[in-house]
């Protein structure tokens, strides 16, 4: 099983530690899958730097999702990797 490593700014990163937040969309631009471990880093946007807090979670699913969607990331990145939808558990 792999571990995957991801950035996730202040605001993101305080509702997934709450548990707020256990559903992860990501640009499907690296290899993930079942039962692979992903760990989120808090990323200071700010000062360009990591806070040094993670939180790590089992992957239960990933849904690739190939169609078209506008909004985090530019469309013609969405068009080249398609989308992840990965389900959490801690």
């Amino acid at each position: 099983m792999a571990v995957v490593e991801k950035k996730l700014w202040p605001e993101f990163f305080t509702e997934v530690l709450r548990g707020k937040r256990r559903v992860e969309i990501r640009l499907a631009d690296f290899e993930i899958k079942k039962g692979d471990t992903f760990v989120v880093r808090e990323w200071d946007p700010k000062i360009k730097e990591y806070t040094g807090r993670e939180v790590k979670f089992k992957v239960k699913k990933v849904i690739k999702i190939p169609e078209d969607l506008i909004g985090f990331y530019p469309l013609h990145l969405i068009k080249k990797h398609g989308l992840y939808v990965m389900d959490l558990e801690r």
